[in-house]
C-alpha cells in the first residue's frame, strides 16, 4: 500500500516509543521507574469524578454533543480566566474547548500556515510544534533557547528574509522541557514583535497552574494588544490531574479561534458531554485544592533538585511546571548515551534532551509525576551507578 508523503515523513512519536521500551522491560521483570512523561499520577478531584458519573446517567448526554462545546463550559472557562488572569473573554467568540490542548497545536498551525511559509520555533521544543508546522508544507526556523539567556528566544537577530516569510511564532511558558518562565517584559516585547511583522503567536500554556513558592505564571493575553496577534492554549490535564479526560481550551484572538473551530468541526463531532460537565466542575474548584496539590509537587521538586545536584547533574530550582531540566554527568558525551546507559543499569527512564530538538543536547528532562518514595528510589539507584 502506498502511503502519503506526509505520513511517510512523520518520525515516530518519541513518547509512544518510550512507552514501548518501558513495557518491554517491565515484561522482562524489571522494576522500571519512569520519570519520562508529564503524566500526573495524582487523582482528579473527587467532585469532578462525581459530576462525571452523575452526567453519565443522563441519556441525553449519550447523544452527539455540540461541535464547539456547551455554552455552560464556555462560561465556566471565561469565569476561570477572569479570576486567574484578570482577562475578560467573550464566551462563544474568544473561547474554544478542545479534546486536549494537543489538538489545538495541530489545528492552530493548519489554520495559519500554508506551504512555503515559515514558523518560528524555539529549540528545544515540544515535538508537535515541528510536526504541526511541517504537516502544512511550511518550514520550521529554529530559535535557540540557551541557559545563559534564561531560555528565551532571541527575536532581534532573525534574518530579514526569514521574517518576511514567517507567519507563526510558537511560545511555551512555563516551558517544556526546560521549565523556564517568561516575565511581563518578555511578553511585551514579543507582542510588539508580532504586531510589527504580522506574525501570529500560539502560546502553549499547558503548565500554567503547576507553580511553586511565590511565583505565578502570567498569560500573554494580559498584555495590551496581545489579543490582536495571539491565542493561548490551556489544559486540564496538568491543572486538575485529568490527562486521560482529554480536555483543553484555545482562547484569545477570535478570528483564529473561529478558524480552528471550523476546522475542528469538519474533523470530529465535539467533546462527550459528561467530560464537559466534569470540566465545569474542575474549573470551579476552590484555590485551596490547587494549593494542596502544588505543595505535593513542590516536595517532589525539592527532592529531584537536591538529588540531581548531589549527583553532579546541575540544575536550577524549577518555579513552575512538572519537570527538572538537568545537565548530564560530565563523563557522558550525549544525552541519549546517558539515558540509555542509565535505563540499562538501573531501570530508571529519563527523557534525553534531544527528544526536544538539537538544542536539548547535554540535558535530560526529569518528570515529577511519581510519588516521593519512587523518586528517592530512582535517585538511590542513580547514585549507586554514578557515585558507587
Amino acid at each position: 500500500m502506498q502511503l502519503s508523503k506526509l505520513v511517510n515523513s512523520l518520525p515516530p512519536y518519541h513518547f509512544a516509543d518510550a512507552k514501548k521500551k518501558i513495557q518491554d522491560r517491565e515484561a522482562a521483570g524489571v522494576d522500571v521507574i519512569s520519570l519520562s512523561m508529564g503524566d500526573p499520577d495524582l487523582p482528579a478531584p473527587p467532585a469532578v469524578i462525581e459530576r462525571l458519573c452523575t452526567s453519565l446517567q443522563d441519556t441525553q448526554n449519550h447523544r452527539y454533543p455540540e461541535y464547539r462545546g456547551m455554552r455552560a463550559l464556555h462560561e465556566a472557562i471565561a469565569d476561570w480566566f477572569a479570576q486567574r488572569f484578570g482577562v475578560q473573554l467573550t464566551p462563544e467568540q474568544d473561547i474554544l474547548p478542545l479534546l486536549g490542548s494537543k489538538e489545538g497545536l495541530a489545528y492552530g498551525a493548519t489554520s495559519v500556515l500554508d506551504a512555503g511559509d515559515i514558523a518560528l520555533i524555539p529549540d528545544p521544543y515540544y515535538p508537535v510544534y515541528v510536526s504541526g508546522t511541517t504537516s502544512t508544507g511550511a518550514e520550521p526556523y529554529l530559535l535557540p533557547l540557551r541557559e545563559e539567556n534564561h531560555y528565551l528566544p532571541d527575536l532581534e537577530n532573525i534574518p530579514a528574509d526569514i521574517l518576511h516569510r514567517a507567519r507563526l511564532l510558537w511560545l511555551n511558558y512555563p516551558n517544556n522541557p526546560t521549565a523556564a518562565c517568561a516575565d511581563r517584559a518578555f511578553f511585551e516585547r514579543v507582542v510588539e514583535f508580532a504586531q510589527q511583522h504580522n506574525i501570529v503567536i500560539i502560546h502553549d500554556m499547558a503548565y500554567a497552574e503547576v507553580y511553586f513558592d511565590d511565583f505565578r505564571p502570567m498569560s500573554i493575553l494580559e498584555i495590551p494588544g496581545a489579543r490582536d496577534v495571539a491565542v493561548e492554549l490551556h489544559s486540564l490535564s496538568k491543572t486538575y490531574n485529568m490527562a486521560g479526560f482529554r480536555l483543553g481550551m484555545l482562547v484569545g484572538n477570535s478570528v483564529l479561534v473561529d478558524a480552528v473551530g471550523r476546522l475542528k468541526s469538519n474533523i470530529d463531532s465535539g467533546i462527550f458531554r459528561p467530560i464537559q460537565y466534569a470540566a465545569i466542575e474542575a474549573l470551579r474548584m476552590p484555590p485551596t485544592w490547587l494549593e494542596e496539590r502544588n505543595a505535593i509537587y513542590k516536595r517532589r521538586r525539592d527532592i529531584l533538585f537536591e538529588g540531581c545536584n548531589a549527583l553532579g547533574m546541575s540544575t536550577e530550582k524549577t518555579r513552575a511546571g512538572l519537570y527538572i531540566w538537568a545537565h548530564i554527568p560530565q563523563n557522558f558525551v550525549t544525552s541519549r548515551e546517558f539515558t540509555t546507559w542509565l535505563f540499562d543499569r538501573t531501570g530508571v527512564f529519563l527523557t534525553p534532551g534531544t527528544n526536544f530538538g538539537a538544542g536539548g543536547e547535554g540535558y535530560v528532562r526529569i518528570s515529577m509525576t511519581e510519588p516521593e518514595e519512587r523518586l528517592n528510589e530512582a535517585l538511590k539507584r542513580m547514585h549507586t551507578v554514578l557515585r558507587g
